[in-house]
């Protein structure tokens, strides 16, 4: 990013907290508050953990108000996916408490579609200067990664104030404006945790929107009603597909298509925060995770669905779970309105999915799922 220059449009908060609404920077897109960042002070960690629970874990919405948090529909599940990020690249918790501060001074925490000259983002990252495609700007996932990456080319940022750390990455015309965010971010990054590890279970990264498949094995039952539980194709290793399946010839062309193309999946290794464009190539980022392997199947059948489970929870229309079609996805993890996992339903009971890091994708039975199915969604 380039350094700021231009003038600021803005108010700085003069409260005891300091947490007003971040100011962004009519500069080069690394949005900055010419505020003072002296006399930072505490934020109510409590208040804060019960914004938090909330919004991610269906709590009452109305009953807190945290300052810095006015949005918090938008905002706190945006701190997640950037929580979530840091977890599955395996950043400390001090880099995602970096992360979350520069995240609330640059955007409010918002994924903003506009910004200085051509700044973008949660991180209000430039295409111009190399951050990534407009569209992959706006892929939370994808701007969070971005940022850790250029955290951990900074030599010993660990060691660095929030401050320093922050500015290093993202070379703002007023360095010091990070500071005074830094005990909100803390405060979101510890009420995090527990939910990420509530959602994640054993595994040891998230899926994309935040948590992983946990099932101790996806060979051990189940179906669409329709045709079978999958309980006969019995053990199915990882990344094989039964000699006996066959793409269901019934299914609408586009879902024949969106299956078959999942299929030429199998075996590859998961990548939480992945976009499956090159499943088979050298570059990780190119790997499948759950909620990309839907979009990639789908895209290749010429359907556009959304990026992570949180939205593709709502493409399509609702079905029930005892009246599977192939092509159907499949939510588990989370809550029916915030899942954090998918899979497709392929005919004769199976599920492809990609389940999460250490894994590959694989097929899975409905009947191992049924119980802990969410939402399914027929998105043809």
């Amino acid at each position: 990013m380039k350094k700021t220059t231009g003038a600021l449009v803005g108010l700085c908060a003069t409260g005891p907290l300091l947490l007003a609404l971040p100011i962004l920077g009519i500069g080069a897109g690394t949005a900055s508050a010419s505020c003072s960042t002296d006399g930072a002070q505490g934020v109510d960690a409590s208040a804060v953990a019960k914004q938090v629970k909330a919004i991610l874990d269906g709590g009452d919405k109305g009953s807190v108000s945290v300052p810095g948090l006015d949005a918090p529909a938008d905002q706190v599940p945006n701190a997640k996916t950037i929580q979530a990020t840091g977890v599955a690249m395996n950043i400390p918790a001090r880099g995602q408490v970096v992360a979350l501060a520069t995240a609330l001074q640059e955007s409010g925490l918002r994924n903003l579609t506009y910004g200085d000259r051509d700044s973008l983002g949660l991180f209000q990252q430039r295409p111009s200067m190399g951050w990534g495609t407009a569209s992959q700007i706006l892929d939370p996932v994808h701007a969070s990664t971005k940022f850790y990456e250029g955290l951990k080319k900074v030599s010993g940022w660990q060691s660095l104030s929030v401050t320093q750390a922050a500015q290093a990455v993202q070379k703002s015309g007023f360095p010091e404006a990070y500071a005074k965010w830094e005990p909100l971010a803390t405060a979101l990054q510890k009420a995090i945790v527990p939910l990420l590890q509530k959602a994640g279970g054993a595994s040891p990264s998230p899926s994309p929107s935040g948590s992983a498949d946990t099932s101790p094995s996806p060979d051990s039952a189940g179906g669409c009603s329709a045709d079978g539980d999958g309980t006969d194709f019995g053990t199915i290793p990882a990344g094989a597909l039964p000699e006996e399946y066959k793409i269901p010839a019934s299914a609408p062309p586009k879902v024949q298509t969106a299956i078959r193309w999942a299929l030429g999946q199998l075996g590859t290794p998961y990548q939480w925060g992945g976009t499956c464009t090159d499943s088979h190539g050298k570059n990780p980022m190119g790997r499948c995770d759950c909620s990309s392997l839907m979009q990639g199947a789908y895209k290749a059948a010429g359907v556009t669905l959304t990026r992570t489970t949180y939205t593709q929870v709502m493409d399509g229309k609702a079905v029930s779970v005892d009246a599977l079609k192939p092509g159907d996805l499949l939510f588990t993890e989370g809550t029916a309105a915030v899942p954090e996992h998918v899979g497709m339903a392929i005919g004769q009971g199976l599920i492809v999915h990609a389940p999460h890091t250490g894994d590959v994708v694989r097929i899975t039975t409905v009947a191992s799922w049924k119980s802990r199915i969410l939402a399914a969604r027929r998105v043809v």
